[in-house]
């Protein structure tokens, strides 16, 4: 044992930075950082969207260069012109994007780019040999055959790793792994990045679920508007802490208990059925009612409201909205003459055209509201759109911006702007706060909030059940495309709600 850890205090590394700033034009996106991470634990790099984050991880990884300052690795000095220079120099990043091709086996996936050879040949049963060892380092069984399109998200996520394995890295830099996880899929690979530490890899860790840190990471780091606020230990902090320390002062809210759903129900969902997705789902939406559904990945929450909005077929059941039956065979179109709306779990490739404007965006849904004769009201649009920048307090230099240059949070408020614009009676939104920050959450749910003071009715699916619980007047239970339970937050525990939802008996 002792030998073991004078190996380990021998491979100790440490990254760090003197006085690092980077500049864009009419911004400073880093302004004098300097701080230092060292192995064999997980540094968790939090802040708000926009606070240099990525920056940070972008100079680490070879992606961007720095304008002025240096960095380190072990006191030599780093200066990358690519992402392959910096994974030379032992540090390898994982983006929340991944980068997997489908149909290679995960062997090919972990060793692209480097495949073991035989002269011009791929030396297949070395490649598969060295994967299956990697795999089983991580104590993870997953078929280094295997297609990668048929894994599991989390085990797409634990490819990704092992592929910045596979360069023997001192250091990870993992960019919200877990956005996409399910509770359970992410503590598998929790146990994946705790044997990485015990191996003594250097681990920064970025992720906008703040609960995650005080479980995985032995310290956290805290940038705002691209300075750094200060290093500590998670033992000397708690979730408060971390928030004022990204924000300042934050109020964070929950559902406003004066705020009451009326009786009458606007929408109903009678034994719907998609096969191989979900069956004999029945559920009433009341008036101006938020109804959470809470559910694991792979539960058919998801596709149960593209269903209900018409982007796909179900193939048994009925809808009814204001009591009038849509048709079977409705599209997205029907739908929202109907009063639909829907934001998508994928806002960026779903919800917005990336390249157009704000304007633009806000709009797309309302066309029918804002021409005649198919032609374009500009002025109308304009009001439209403005109407939801201000309403939804959308941060940009201007209406005319791209989309892309946006936050995530403001990204995600365009999206809802641009449904909010068709005057709807129910909106569905689903995971509307993923990989957006702790007060960019808080507006959506005023948003929420607000919307149900007016009236308009919300089914919202997310898969932060903390988020359901402070949210919602109601929540139904899915699993396995089946609702099988139905619960109200005042009266259920977050631990109880965890297990209902991984098919735990409901008490």
């Amino acid at each position: 044992m002792k030998n073991a850890v004078k190996a380990r205090s021998a491979n100790m590394s440490i990254l760090r930075t003197e006085g690092i700033i980077k500049d864009y034009p009419g911004t400073r996106a880093l302004d004098n950082v300097t701080l230092s991470f060292d192995s064999g634990k997980v540094h968790a790099l939090a802040g708000k969207n926009g606070s240099g984050k990525s920056t940070l991880i972008k100079i680490f990884s070879g992606a961007i260069q720095p304008s002025m300052g240096r960095h380190y690795l072990d006191d030599e000095e780093l200066c990358f012109n690519s992402p392959t220079n910096a994974l030379s120099a032992g540090i390898a990043a994982v983006y929340q994007e991944l980068s997997l091709v489908p149909y290679l086996s995960v062997a090919e996936n972990i060793y692209l780019g480097h495949w073991p050879r035989k002269g011009m040949i791929i030396d297949r049963r070395k490649m598969n040999g060295l994967a299956g060892e990697l795999l089983k380092q991580m104590d993870v069984y997953i078929d280094p055959h295997e297609k990668t399109y048929r894994l599991s998200m989390w085990k797409c996520q634990v490819v990704e790793i092992l592929k910045a394995m596979s360069h023997r890295p001192k250091v990870i830099l993992l960019d919200e792994p877990t956005s996409a996880l399910a509770y359970n899929e992410t503590q598998k690979l929790f146990d994946v990045i705790r044997r990485l530490r015990e191996q003594g890899t250097m681990i920064i860790y970025i992720s906008h679920r703040l609960q995650e840190l005080w479980e995985i990471a032995d310290t956290i780091t805290v940038l705002r508007d691209g300075l750094l606020v200060d290093s500590v230990s998670v033992n000397d902090i708690d979730y408060k802490g971390v928030i004022q320390m990204m924000f300042g002062k934050v109020d964070v809210k929950t559902r406003p208990r004066e705020l009451k759903a009326k009786d009458t129900p606007i929408l109903k969902i009678k034994n719907l059925t998609r096969k191989n997705k979900f069956r004999n789902v029945s559920f009433e939406l009341k008036t101006g009612e938020i109804l959470g559904i809470a559910g694991m990945l792979g539960s058919g929450r998801t596709e149960l409201l593209r269903c209900i909005f018409g982007v796909d077929r179900y193939d048994e059941g009925e809808i009814f909205v204001n009591d009038i039956k849509a048709p079977s065979k409705a599209e997205p179109i029907d739908m929202k003459k109907h009063g639909l709306g829907l934001t998508p779990e994928e806002r960026k490739s779903q919800g917005l055209i990336q390249i157009h404007s704000i304007l633009d965006n806000l709009c797309y849904a309302s066309l029918n509201r804002i021409s005649r004769n198919h032609i374009i009201n500009s002025l109308k649009r304009r009001q439209f759109a403005e109407r939801q920048v201000d309403g939804l307090q959308i941060k940009a230099p201007s209406i005319l911006s791209v989309v892309n240059s946006l936050s995530g949070g403001n990204q995600q408020k365009v999206v809802i702007g641009n449904w909010l614009n068709t005057e709807p009676a129910v909106m569905l939104y689903d995971e509307p706060t993923r990989g957006i920050d702790v007060s960019a959450k808080q507006q959506v749910f005023q948003i929420m909030w607000n919307e149900s003071k007016r009236g308009v009715s919300s089914i919202f699916v997310s898969s932060e059940l903390e988020e359901l619980i402070g949210v919602c007047h109601r929540i139904l239970i899915m699993y396995m495309g089946e609702i099988v339970g139905e619960v109200f937050p005042e009266k259920v525990k977050i631990d109880d709600l965890y297990v209902y939802c991984m098919g735990g008996k409901m008490l």
